[in-house]
């Protein structure tokens, strides 16, 4: 990969070194998983910060054996496993495949190098570290809203972050309910219920061939949002 489109690929690396950037480059290793596969362990030491080349995964919390919750969906162009590196600590959540997805990682120590010789680079990562803190403060902020809100600001979010636009609409993976309902922090139920609403209204369609969302009217998801 160029370095040029890596760092348009990735936003953390916007405006990096081109130097660094090779090196970063030099030094990737590439990873594909299949869906469903678990990429990284919880309780696992962090050894590596991981980028998303193509695909979707989420990050999830074990309650048992057999329970999870799901606290935050990635795509393209986002990174992951950082926090384990920096607080030199185990990892506190599994991250799970949700597509077929395409990865490259950087050694902790490399990573942690650049930071140290990239002064753009450690502040652009503080930046974007900022900007979850400020999703999560968001959705807290909401949780006393109608789900339908609070489920119209997950989309937009998402298609915010890692939509792929056309000309009219704006796609995402197909997100398994349980795991929307999870990061929106509403039932299962309620999210299945305003979803086919959002479909017979024609803001959304699933296309479940292609394992797709299509955001057909942004607009007044955007409204929804915004009450």
């Amino acid at each position: 990969m160029q370095t040029e489109a890596f760092s348009e690929l990735f936003p953390l690396f916007k405006g990096a070194n081109p130097e660094t950037m090779e090196w970063l480059i030099s030094v990737a290793v590439k990873h594909e998983y299949p869906a469903d596969r678990v990429v990284l362990m919880e309780d696992a030491w962090g050894n590596a910060v991981y980028f998303v080349v193509s695909g979707w995964v989420k990050v999830r919390r074990r309650l048992s054996t057999d329970q999870s919750v799901t606290l935050a969906v990635l795509g393209r162009g986002d990174f992951f496993g950082e926090m384990a590196i920096l607080d030199e600590s185990p990892r506190s959540n599994d991250v799970v495949a949700l597509s077929p997805v395409r990865l490259i990682s950087i050694s902790a120590q490399r990573f942690i190098q650049t930071l140290f010789k990239d002064p753009q680079l450690h502040h652009r990562m503080l930046q974007l570290m900022v900007k979850r803190l400020r999703q999560t403060n968001l959705r807290y902020q909401l949780r006393h809203r109608p789900p339908a809100v609070k489920l119209a600001n997950t989309l937009v979010e998402l298609a915010e972050n890692y939509g792929q636009n056309t000309e009219k609409t704006s796609e995402i993976f197909n997100i398994p309910d349980q795991d929307l309902a999870d990061v929106t922090d509403i039932t299962r139920d309620e999210t299945t219920k305003i979803m086919e609403k959002l479909q017979a209204k024609g803001w959304i369609d699933r296309d479940l061939e292609h394992q797709l969302i299509h955001l057909l009217n942004q607009k007044h998801l955007i409204h929804l949002a915004s009450q």
